[in-house]
């Protein structure tokens, strides 16, 4: 981690380390069932390690693409360059990039492989609904992620398990057509079946175990955020009431828009959600619940010695 005022957080460091750990053994895994299988898997790992390969390097690029948004100066946007320098100078550590996306939902997120290629991007939507002092929350917030290098590693993390699962499903159309597998004398047919059937489990299982660890990991590194951000500017209540303001009646927008954001909820300050009531998705949620983090953030003011609202 880049040496800055912003406080380490071990428990996100062991987390991360753990869940890169058990994604690439996993990658490794269906890799070696494959090649056990006797499926050419050498022309998938290579697509699968460039594919990997193009997210983490080109995350920044693709992230602002995605959510339309565009690199400012400080000409254009002198308010959000202000606290964007305040912040950095005030954790001590280099200053990202700073873009502005043409969203009405409020939201604000962190992407890019290392600080030194950082880029924090607000909304529109959030620019228009929050102070200085709350603004100044969230993207102290954002700046954590930053420093705790977890933008990185939640894109590897992300990406893996797209990648482990991508290379079962080309085995998986390589046998069904007759691609691949060892001949087998006069049980080709059923081992055949036996092998697509089992590609098709272990798709089942590398999705879900991803899923899994990447959604734990998400949830955890919100509250890291949450804290060293609020312990950075020294105003934790900022925060918290950013919180109440983007996720309250007030931040609703129209579905269509909440529905193309979903897939890069796991970098939102707070999660895209699509009114509709149960899903299973609230269930395995990249973020922790708002009382979760409000509690912490309440916590965190009366350890200052400051009212708690």
């Amino acid at each position: 981690m880049t040496t800055t005022r912003i406080r380490p957080d071990r428990g996100l460091t062991v987390r991360m380390s753990v869940t890169i750990f058990l994604l690439g053994l996993l990658y490794v895994a269906v890799a070696a069932l494959l090649i056990a299988y006797g499926i050419n898997a050498v022309v998938v790992l290579v697509i699968a390690c460039g594919l990997l390969f193009a997210q983490y390097w080109f995350s920044d690029r693709l992230a602002l693409y995605a959510m339309r948004g565009r690199i400012v100066t400080p000409e254009e946007a002198p308010e959000l360059h202000g606290i964007v320098d305040r912040l950095c100078a005030l954790a001590d550590m280099p200053k990202p990039q700073v873009a502005i996306a043409d969203v009405d939902m409020p939201n604000a997120f962190a992407t890019g492989r290392s600080p030194n290629r950082a880029v924090v991007c607000a909304t529109t939507g959030i620019l228009r609904r929050l102070d200085t002092e709350e603004l100044e929350g969230v993207l102290s917030h954002e700046l954590s992620h930053v420093a705790h290098r977890d933008v990185a590693v939640m894109t590897v993390a992300s990406v893996l398990g797209v990648v482990a699962g991508l290379i079962t499903r080309f085995a998986f159309y390589s046998e069904l057509f007759g691609g691949g597998g060892r001949g087998r004398g006069g049980n080709n047919q059923d081992s055949g079946f036996a092998v697509v059937a089992a590609i098709m489990v272990v798709s089942v299982l590398v999705y879900a175990i991803s899923f899994l660890l990447t959604r734990a990991l998400s949830r955890y590194r919100e509250l890291s955020a949450d804290r060293s951000g609020a312990l950075l500017t020294g105003h934790p209540s900022a925060l918290a009431s950013a919180l109440q303001k983007v996720s309250g009646p007030a931040a609703q927008i129209p579905s269509r828009d909440l529905r193309s954001a979903e897939a890069f909820n796991a970098f939102f300050f707070t999660p895209a959600k699509h009114a509709g009531g149960f899903s299973l998705s609230s269930l395995f949620s990249t973020h922790p619940p708002l009382e979760v983090r409000l509690r912490q953030l309440a916590r965190i003011s009366a350890d200052l010695g400051q009212p708690v609202a």
